[in-house]
């Protein structure tokens, strides 16, 4: 999606007004009109309803201003970090992160490294698995942490831990007030929301092989960019989402999760370049081992290797 269209759209919304939106944007009225309307055609779906004054966001227009709002702070915050840490004499170590693992206490590690390393300028980009790869045989990152297993031979991967995956409800869902795990069996009629729609493979392919193993073939009705969104529709109640344990801590006043009776789990998987020694990379996994250790999870063989190696 073209973020000068977002811009221009949240501009939009913003001012309630094209012309004041033009005169903020300091571009003239008919291309701002001419904008607005090939995103709607991007999206497929009226944005902005011009039948009234002053004009109002759609229901499809609202929930897109609450994403583009968010795209935009996150691309602005990773310009600003970028640009400083170009201009910054201190080494610097660039992380790539699939959204999902900031509720797996990715947040935590970030904090211990920077306390361990003040003179390391830290920047952070999201991305999923599959664009790591890339980014880190384009020497864009330098880390990353996500969920899917590819291989390649000039990267390396260590499975930092398994995370269990759970059900989410929206939370007045019959299936919701229930006690004890669920059965997959008993999800196979309830809509699903999958998650990433793009690039595949996925975190999307991971849940729908899940139902797949077990001869069930999951009813999709979205399939969304990103985890917040799938777990947003969830609260709207659009549907269900198979999501990782660790979401539990961070949405529960409008989502209800369930434990699986079914033995799930998803990767954690941190990757990085072979043959790379630098010593932001050791300290890093210095500083993983000692937290995992700390919250009495296994700290892998694997981890422990690479201090030594890197």
């Amino acid at each position: 999606m073209d973020l000068r269209l977002l811009r221009y759209f949240v501009a939009v919304a913003d001012e309630g007004n094209f012309n004041r939106a033009a005169e903020r944007l300091h571009i003239a009225q008919p291309p701002l009109s001419r904008a607005i309307q090939q995103l709607e055609a991007h999206v497929g779906a009226q944005l902005i309803d011009r039948a009234i004054r002053p004009p109002r966001l759609t229901a499809v227009g609202r929930l897109l201003y609450a994403q583009a709002q968010q795209m935009l702070t996150r691309m602005d915050d990773v310009e600003a970090m970028v640009k400083a840490a170009a201009l910054s004499e201190r080494r610097h170590l660039v992380i790539g992160f699939v959204a999902s693992t900031i509720y797996a206490r990715l947040p935590e590690l970030i904090r211990e490294f920077r306390k361990a390393a003040e003179n390391v300028e830290l920047v952070l980009v999201e991305s999923s698995s599959l664009e790591q790869i890339a980014a880190l045989k384009d020497g864009r990152i330098d880390v990353g942490f996500g969920r899917i297993r590819f291989e390649d031979p000039a990267v390396s991967r260590i499975i930092l831990r398994d995370e269990k995956l759970i059900a989410a409800f929206p939370v007045d869902h019959p299936l919701a007030q229930g006690e004890g795990p669920i059965s997959l069996r008993d999800l196979a009629d309830q809509p699903q929301i999958v998650y990433p729609r793009a690039p595949r493979p996925s975190y999307a392919d991971q849940v729908i092989s899940l139902f797949r193993d077990h001869a069930i073939e999951p009813r999709i009705v979205h399939e969304v960019r990103e985890l917040q969104i799938a777990i947003g529709l969830v609260a709207a109640e659009e549907g269900i989402a198979i999501v990782p344990e660790s979401v539990r801590r961070a949405r529960s006043h409008d989502v209800a999760f369930r434990d699986l009776q079914e033995a799930a789990t998803s990767p954690i998987i941190m990757s990085h370049r072979k043959g790379d020694h630098s010593p932001e990379l050791t300290l890093m996994a210095t500083v993983i081992a000692r937290q995992y250790e700390r919250w009495a999870y296994p700290v892998p063989a694997a981890l422990l290797a690479q201090e030594g190696d890197l």
